[in-house]
């Protein structure tokens, strides 16, 4: 006799139907799962088994072949045990062979029958959407991630009993509520701008900045407060869309880093991870690839603090995920594509020992040690960065005001509007702010009057612009024009994006 249950295999952002399917033969007592499983797979025997004879039920005294098809897709994970389970039952008589033809099943097996959390909860509610299954039996751990998705019935499982039980219609359990975005507390901000003392051109450029989805490097000397700067800028940024929301957490999910009480992520991300990370672990990888941190900040903030300390290979990886907005990763078994599409905010001391420049404590560098600290940051990965700003040391003045700045809500209420402008502008597009516009739309977007054309020929000439920042300092000053709400860039436009774009020099 055969049975079939059916589950769910990752791959990527995205789920894959895999037939869990159980014979009883003849030959020797034991359980073969074939289908190319990997070791964790494979493991299900022993959990299965367990599971069974805690939960009242016993493994048959026969052969029991588990095929996992389709053959061609490898399987990982202990995210079978369950449908594995409830198969070995069919077959045994235990359960009726068609309670579960419109259904997908997925859980960890403990050995005691309690159901685990599984990762990917909210691409496999979507897969099983998607090909038309009506009912979704997850752990109850994940129950409230997979309810996001309309038009499917989630069922959380706390056991192997339980959903028995409720097969069985002895005890029915009580389906997951659906979720809303409406429905969640809104986003907490951990630093609101009015709590940073000074700084006002560096608030301005990071406003400039989140208006336009803009890059930005931020030079100072240590305690300047470039870190508490950069953890400000989620706060005014626009907030999330259901869409953007349901887009993040799907790659938390697959990544397995999604808070249990956290069944949607409505805050941007900001990821700020330590320089002595691997070029695998920024842009993702793995046998089995997973996202990497620039994908963990899709329609967030990727903070790279101490920016010379990383890695020039590490550093490189960078360049193609800041054009395309996104990053595929091939392997023997085929491709994946994860999006990217983040804001790099990165930060630097101007000298190794931090304080080249500095108007109180002296410079101990020589310029040789300044100018290699300096160049450890290539040429093309600086001209994908929009925006320079100095982060100088605050006055004792500034910082015993006691007076309060702006608040991140009203920054944000620009930001907002001057977002709005561009959703128009881009209105049948795929381009979501200024920094996304190609050469076809600056064309069209970024026309310039008689005197900024000669200011922008005096600047290229000075400054020494390539073509990718010549296009930069004019998608900055469209960010400019918009948040000013003009419907040209002007000439002050220009000058206060060019001022963006000065290099240091040593």
């Amino acid at each position: 006799m055969t049975t079939r249950v059916y589950s769910c295999a990752l791959w990527g952002l995205d789920g894959v139907i895999v037939e869990v399917e159980v014979d009883r033969g003849r030959g020797l007592t034991g359980m073969v799962i074939v289908g190319l499983p990997d070791a964790s797979v494979q493991e299900s025997r022993e959990r299965v088994s367990a599971a069974l004879r805690n939960s009242g039920f016993s493994m048959p005294r026969r052969r029991i072949t588990v095929n996992l098809a389709p053959a061609s897709v490898r399987k990982a994970g202990p995210v079978y045990d369950l449908p594995i389970a409830l198969g070995v039952l069919m077959v045994e008589g235990h359960l009726p062979p068609d309670a579960l033809d419109d259904a997908l099943v997925v859980g960890e097996l403990a050995l005691d029958g309690r159901v685990r959390h599984v990762r990917g909860a909210l691409p496999i509610a979507a897969a099983a959407r998607a090909h038309g299954f009506r009912r979704l039996f997850v752990p109850e751990e994940d129950a409230a991630q997979a309810a996001l998705i309309p038009d499917l019935t989630v069922y959380p499982v706390p056991s192997l009993r339980a959903i028995v039980e409720h097969l069985l219609g002895r005890k029915p359990l009580q389906p997951q509520p659906h979720l809303a975005l409406q429905d969640l507390p809104p986003a907490q901000v951990d630093v609101d701008f009015a709590d940073i003392k000074g700084q006002e051109h560096a608030k301005r450029a990071l406003e400039v900045a989140a208006a336009g989805g803009h890059n930005l490097l931020m030079m100072g000397p240590p305690g300047s407060g470039k870190t508490l700067l950069a953890r400000a800028l989620p706060g005014i940024l626009p907030r999330m869309t259901i869409d953007e929301a349901l887009e993040v957490t799907r790659i938390y999910s697959v990544a397995d880093q999604l808070p249990p009480d956290t069944p949607l992520i409505t805050r941007r991300p900001f990821r700020a991870p330590h320089h002595t990370i691997s070029h695998a672990g920024l842009v993702g990888g793995g046998n089995w690839p997973q996202p990497g941190e620039i994908s963990l900040a899709h329609h967030g903030v990727l903070f790279l603090d101490e920016l010379p300390e990383f890695s020039p290979r590490t550093l490189e990886v960078l360049r193609q995920p800041l054009e395309d907005r996104r990053v595929t990763i091939s392997r023997a078994q085929g491709s994946v594509t994860f999006p990217a599409s983040f804001m790099l905010v990165a930060a630097m001391n101007p000298c190794p020992c931090g304080y080249y420049g500095d108007p109180v404590r002296a410079c101990t560098c020589s310029p040789g040690a300044i100018h290699r600290y300096r160049n450890r940051i290539s040429g093309p990965l600086l001209d994908r960065i929009d925006i320079f700003i100095e982060v100088p040391r605050v006055p004792f003045e500034e910082l015993d005001d006691r007076r309060r700045g702006e608040p991140s809500e009203r920054i944000r209420e620009r930001v907002e509007a001057a977002r709005a402008r561009q959703r128009e502008r881009f209105q049948g597009t795929r381009l979501r702010n200024n920094a996304e516009m190609g050469p076809k739309e600056i064309e069209a977007f970024c026309q310039l009057d008689a005197a900024g054309r000669a200011l922008m020929q005096q600047a290229a000439n000075q400054l020494g612009l390539t073509a990718r920042g010549y296009h930069r300092v004019l998608k900055v000053a469209r960010t400019i024009a918009d948040l000013e709400g003009a419907e040209h860039i002007q000439v002050h436009h220009l000058a206060e994006a060019l001022q963006y774009r000065q290099r240091w020099e040593t």
